[in-house]
């Protein structure tokens, strides 16, 4: 049976846009310096992160990845955990069969791994029985951090920061030149995907960035969603805004009532970034994910007299896309994943 969430879509919504924003100033972790050391050896390096700094030795191999974001990392560098922990708890039990119960990424996953729960709030012991040599996670973490030191050491990362995240972890892993390659070759993504956006941008320049798990509960996308917003940016579409509307890089998004959508009516196109807190206990493909993350958004606009008189809608320009698939990946695959998307559903 799947496991049911009791937040509330503005909960739910503020713990994703959390995960991927620092909670916490580095001046309030613990130091490396002042957490049990016994991972000395000849072979040693120190990463520097978002905790501070840490020794890393050898070459880690049992690897645990508390989030989406870092699980992403991973794989972008052909590296495999041991141990994954999601934002949600779509599965429960091992993921003996990680493509049919991790969205996205479970396709790259060539082994079983131990599922350590929520990566808001892992399990320690679940962590500790798989014996890792090295533990990351994000900033969401910052209150486990010390306590995870103690197992293994432990980097933790800014989600919002992909590319600096990429690097110290790639130093840690010493795959530097693998991750150069990654982050160029994501860079001609978004350079080749800017010219196939040029004839949509020409014919339908403004676009409105929504979020919802219900028209009810609708929040502005322009600010606190990172790649979601700043890649539709980057292929030249103009984000429309109330006049009232500053952006900021807090991790709040911004409401917005089903009423102002009128006043927004100037977009030629609008993207919803749409979730569902009761996903399926099994993924099976990505495809049945998206549709489960979208069914109910979809059913309310279509079923809003305001949603509907809408320029965008009257044109048929109205677009839902999975918050999880920007939001949750803000690293290399999850940039390539929303290109996809957005070149499979936007049209001249």
């Amino acid at each position: 049976m799947a496991f049911k969430l009791s937040l509330t879509p503005l909960v739910l919504l503020i713990l994703i846009a959390a995960i991927t924003a620092c909670q916490k100033s580095t001046e309030q972790l613990p130091t490396s310096d002042s957490l049990p050391n016994s991972y000395d050896s000849t072979d040693c390096q120190t990463i520097t992160h978002k905790a501070g700094d840490t020794k890393v030795c050898s070459h880690p191999e049992k690897i645990v990845a508390i989030g989406p974001p870092i699980l992403e990392l991973l794989l972008a560098l052909d590296m495999q955990p041991v141990a994954y922990a999601d934002h949600f708890q779509i599965h429960q039990g091992y993921y003996d069969s990680p493509s049919q119960q991790i969205p996205y990424l479970g396709e790259y996953i060539t082994q079983p791994l131990t599922n350590i729960g929520l990566s808001s709030n892992p399990s320690i012991e679940a962590i500790a029985a798989s014996q890792p040599d090295l533990i990351l996670g994000t900033t969401d973490n910052t209150g486990q951090y010390r306590v995870l030191s103690e197992i293994a050491p432990t980097l933790l990362f800014n989600s919002t920061e992909p590319e600096q995240s990429l690097r110290a972890l790639a130093q840690a892993l010493d795959r530097t030149e693998q991750a150069e390659l990654v982050l160029t070759q994501a860079e001609q993504q978004i350079a080749a995907a800017r010219k196939d956006f040029a004839a949509v941008v020409a014919a339908h320049p403004t676009l409105l960035l929504l979020s919802s798990f219900d028209l009810q509960d609708m929040y502005l996308g322009n600010s606190a969603h990172g790649i979601c917003s700043s890649l539709i940016e980057d292929m030249g579409f103009q984000l429309v805004a109330p006049p009232e509307f500053e952006a900021s890089d807090s991790i709040f998004p911004t409401p917005l009532s089903l009423e102002t959508l009128p006043q927004l009516n100037q977009a030629d196109s609008v993207i919803m970034l749409g979730s569902n807190s009761t996903p399926p206990e099994l993924v099976n493909d990505d495809n049945q994910f998206a549709v489960d993350q979208l069914a109910d958004i979809k059913q309310s606009w279509q079923e809003n007299a305001i949603a509907q008189s809408l320029t965008a809608s009257k044109a048929g320009r109205v677009y839902f896309i999975p918050v999880y698939l920007c939001l949750g990946l803000p690293g290399p695959i999850g940039t390539e994943l929303y290109l996809n998307e957005l070149k499979t559903q936007l049209r001249p």
